[in-house]
């Protein structure tokens, strides 16, 4: 599963703009169509009361161009006094109804739009919950947060105006025109060129603002990208003196956006002088040709009045609707943006007829297991292992050797390119994904705690763990002592990503929500990577005393904490070489007796602690 991003060089000959046109409007309507299929049609009985009050709103409008008639005539030219009372009442009645009609229409429209914001941005972060690692590794996280933040927006934004607007102006202009042509169909003829002439500036407008709009909102995931990594690595950037690189880095973004942003503004902003000209075009015709035809008595000022303020009113909803498009075509580029992380379909997922995970005391297998991250260049190449149920299992080898690849194939972070990985004698791709993986406690080098209690961190994955039960598992990891110290204890908000903490304390945190979680089957992936001496033999202890019983696969590079361990493998290369307990590797005087000596040569007390281990 991954995100494209589309390439604006083309390796054949550029579509014509009439074809980029079409196009243009194919994939609008099929957007359109979408929204409306997947989130719209479940408010379709609030958008029908919507355009109900829509239709009074343009009724209203209408109303005013034609008692405007009335006003003349009756009360400038004839000055009949006792018209004046119930025209002026008529004109009151008609504002109010409007008035409400409008606010009614706005807040029903409001409501179904925003609520279709609302499914799509939970809907987008469902779905990035079941995205597969892979995934995240191929997408940074700063362009995931501005899909789910910035683009979302964008979206919002145009549901709230484009929705409110569309249909209340395209009625109003509709009631307008049937007004003016019932005035004088042959003066309405000439006047109503302006609303075909104008669809030529509105289509090049909204195609103009949705390029540089596609343009905005990936800078914008550029400058997201880049304030999550410098803020994450602030203190390497303070360190390394990167202050200033980092400053021209932002600020090369931020320039470019605020180009894109003015050529955005522009583009829109020529909606008011285009629409100008062709409104004046047309008021200039109408009075010439309606003021002679008043001078020579072929109609009442009155009629030429309603007529003149039928097209003038006309204007305003004609002029918003260019906007609208504009509006609408920068939400579309949003949504077709969040579309493209929606269609991304995850590969590691359920089977047909996947079953539960029954897990009891189980064995964990591999057998021929081969993976790659990148084709033809396999992390683990070829691995037969089996841990037996309730034994512990450890794999020790150089850097890029494939250890934490064969961990992660376990809970189908990954799914094998070859072979097959089991539990109990099944293969882990015939159960439930839910069922697996909460069969199994995973504590990683990468301590990840939450902007949360101490109490619900270590309760997180375990949500009716009890008060008891949480400071036991806290214990059993060696951190109820400094929880108990904190102003706070358990109650205490770690901060983000629980920086408040020190490296050894978020690790001994980390190692109890896995004990809280209690699984038969435990992954350990460099778990004590981060603790002091004293604290890793507070740990160590805490550890067997969880590992019992229990069927163990733990990754270290510190060999003074897994001399223990019932089965040592050494890899390299995504293979395992060499296999057998501490003393037997040690004699067979191969990898892992080098790694070994490499590590403890100049460390007699540790080498004497990892013989008294044997």
């Amino acid at each position: 599963m991954s995100v494209t991003k589309s390439s604006t060089k083309g390796s054949g000959a550029e579509p014509s703009e009439g074809a980029a046109l079409d196009q243009g409007h194919e994939q609008s309507l099929k957007l359109l169509g979408r929204l409306w299929r997947d989130h719209g049609r479940r408010y379709l009985g609030r958008l029908l009361l919507a355009v109900v009050c829509m239709i009074i709103v343009a009724a209203t409008t209408g109303a005013i161009a034609y008692v405007m008639k009335f006003v003349a005539d009756d009360i400038f030219v004839r000055r009949d006094q006792t018209v004046l009372i119930p025209i002026s009442a008529a004109i009151f009645l008609i504002f109010l109804i409007k008035g409400l009609a409008t606010f009614a229409q706005s807040i029903l429209m409001n409501y179904a739009g925003q609520r279709v914001v609302a499914d799509i941005q939970r809907r987008l972060f469902d779905h990035l919950m079941g995205a597969d690692l892979a995934f995240f590794q191929a997408n940074h996280t700063g362009q995931l947060i501005s899909r789910m933040t910035n683009d979302v927006n964008r979206l919002r934004g145009t549901v709230s105006s484009v929705l409110v607007g569309i249909g209340k102006d395209s009625l109003t202009m509709i009631v307008l025109v049937v007004i003016m042509f019932e005035r004088d169909w042959l003066l309405a003829l000439f006047a109503s060129l302006v609303f075909p002439l104008a669809s030529f500036p509105i289509t090049w407008i909204g195609r103009k603002v949705r390029r540089v709009t596609s343009q905005t909102q990936a800078e914008w995931g550029n400058l997201t990208t880049l304030l999550d990594e410098t803020f994450a690595g602030v203190r390497h950037v303070k360190a390394y003196g990167a202050e200033n690189y980092e400053s021209r880095r932002a600020a090369g973004t931020v320039r470019r956006i605020f180009r894109l942003n003015v050529k955005w503004g522009m583009v829109r902003a020529s909606v008011h002088p285009i629409m100008g000209f062709l409104t004046g075009m047309a008021v200039l015709f109408v009075i010439l040709y309606g003021g002679w035809q008043v001078t020579q008595g072929n109609r009442t000022a009155g009629d030429l009045m309603s007529f003149i303020t039928a097209l003038l009113l006309a204007y305003e909803p004609l002029k918003r609707l260019a906007a609208l498009n504009a509006n609408l075509q920068d939400g579309l580029a949003a949504t077709q943006r969040l579309y493209t992380v929606l269609d991304a379909a995850p590969s590691i997922v359920d089977r047909d007829g996947a079953q539960d995970l029954e897990m009891g005391r189980g064995n964990v297998e591999f057998r021929d297991v081969t993976f790659s991250y990148k084709e033809d260049q396999p992390a683990v190449n070829g691995v037969d292992l089996m841990i037996p149920a309730g034994k512990t299992v450890a794999l020790v080898g150089p850097s890029g050797a494939g250890k934490s690849t064969l961990l992660n194939l376990i809970p189908r972070f990954f799914d094998v390119d070859s072979g097959t990985v089991l539990i109990n004698g099944i293969d882990v791709r015939d159960v439930t994904l839910k069922s697996l993986r909460h069969n199994i406690a995973l504590v990683s080098q990468e301590v990840c705690l939450f902007n949360d209690t101490i109490a619900a961190n270590i309760a997180y994955g375990s949500p009716e763990a009890t008060e008891e039960e949480i400071k036991h598992a806290a214990e059993a990891a060696a951190a109820a002592e400094f929880i108990e110290a904190l102003p706070d204890g358990y109650d205490t908000v770690l901060g983000e990503r629980g920086l408040t903490l020190s490296g050894g304390q978020r690790q001994r945190v980390a190692i109890a929500r896995a004990m809280l979680k209690n699984a038969p089957v435990l992954l350990f992936d460099e778990a004590t990577s981060s603790l002091d001496s004293e604290s890793e033999r507070q740990v160590q202890a805490g550890l067997e005393r969880l590992m019992e019983g229990r069927t163990t696969l733990m990754i270290a590079h510190r060999l003074s904490t897994i001399t223990r361990a019932d089965s040592i493998c050494y890899m390299e290369d995504g293979r395992i070489l060499e296999t057998g307990t501490h003393s037997e590797l040690l004699a067979r005087d191969g990898g892992y007796a080098r790694l070994y000596h490499m590590q403890y040569e100049n460390s007699a007390p540790l080498a004497a602690e990892a013989q008294a281990g044997e």
